[in-house]
């Protein structure tokens, strides 16, 4: 079994049943011995970037949708919150250093198509692949 945590652009790809999204991490995502997460900050990034107007998203409520997906919510924590603020500063975006705290306190790996994710240290999927 494996434990994987997507990105939010890998999120919102599955949701939109986009071609970016390669053949073997589909094949990762709808195994279904393989627990699926998705962090609370993705989603309050999705909330974030719709109200700016900067993305519209493929189903409009994304915790019906997460949980029709069979995808794991996993909310942000006091020591997800202390790891991410002592991450050093090898991405500038936020959440995405909250993924990366999450996946090293909850032992996850990262489908993701961004390599500097894996700067941390972090084992990532490749989300072309």
């Amino acid at each position: 079994m494996r434990r994987l945590l997507l990105d939010t652009h890998v999120l919102l790809w599955w949701l939109a049943g986009d071609p970016r999204i390669g053949p073997r991490t589909l094949r990762l995502i709808r195994d279904g011995k393989n627990a699926v997460f998705v962090s609370a900050a993705s989603a309050w990034e999705v909330s974030i970037k719709k109200a700016q107007g900067k993305l519209t998203t493929p189903r409009e409520d994304l915790g019906v949708a997460i949980a029709e997906e069979g995808f794991v919510p996993l909310p942000i924590t006091v020591p997800h919150g202390e790891r991410a603020g002592g991450l050093p500063p090898l991405h500038r975006d936020p959440f995405d250093r909250m993924l990366v705290a999450q996946a090293q306190e909850e032992v996850l790996e990262v489908v993701t198509i961004d390599p500097a994710i894996s700067r941390y240290g972090v084992p990532t999927v490749d989300a072309a692949a």
